[in-house]
């Protein structure tokens, strides 16, 4: 009899860690998903300190595109997040996608944050979404900042923050996946078998 119970109840935790692990993997409520067409967006951009106009339908000419949204810059989830991009920023070419982050920081942030290379390092390029404009075009909530916060360099935060989400959108301009509910690490490691997915479908 004692072991039956024993035998039930770890079944239950892994039921319980199963489903867990599900509810993590999945898309921020409400947010666009597969199949579903990526809306098209421009917005002022920052790659190695230097400000342009970012266009998605131009990137999407050259291959998929990693449309990733992120909270604030010079924030612990986001710096790791950012970091681990520019890290595998090769593979990324390597299977034909580019990637745009995009934040309600202000373009001045953003200038900073593209060439640091703890952060973007001079290889992803980030875009300023001031007004919330794109991230509700995704159907991507907004959440107010705390008052008083502080970004890793002690500046105020006084932008709303974007729930953490990517996009990973298909050349032909639909949504081939999105990632949310994971860690910043996780979200780049799942965007990554993504486009190398898309990568191996192109080729077939």
């Amino acid at each position: 009899m004692f072991f039956s119970d024993l035998l039930k109840q770890e079944f239950r935790m892994t039921r319980l860690i199963g489903l867990l692990a599900l509810m993590m993997s999945l898309p921020a409520a409400g947010a666009l998903t597969a199949g579903d067409k990526a809306p098209d967006f421009e917005a002022p951009a920052a790659l190695d300190g230097e400000v342009f106009q970012y266009s998605l339908r131009s990137a999407l000419a050259k291959g998929p595109v990693v449309v990733y949204f992120y909270p604030a810059a010079y924030t612990k989830g986001c710096s790791l997040q950012a970091h681990t991009f520019a890290k595998n920023y090769d593979k990324f070419a390597a299977a034909g996608a580019s990637i745009i982050g995009v934040s309600m920081d202000s373009i001045e942030r953003l200038q900073a944050f593209s060439a640091d290379p703890e952060y973007c390092a001079g290889k992803i390029a980030v875009a300023s979404d001031a007004d919330g404009k794109i991230a509700r075009l995704y159907d991507l909530k907004i959440h107010a900042p705390r008052e008083g916060m502080k970004d890793s360099r002690g500046d105020e935060i006084n932008h709303g923050f974007i729930e953490r989400t990517t996009f990973i959108v298909a050349q032909d301009g639909t949504i081939a996946a999105t990632v949310g509910g994971v860690s910043p690490f996780e979200n780049v490691t799942q965007s990554l078998e993504v486009v190398q997915k898309l990568a191996r479908q192109r080729k077939e």
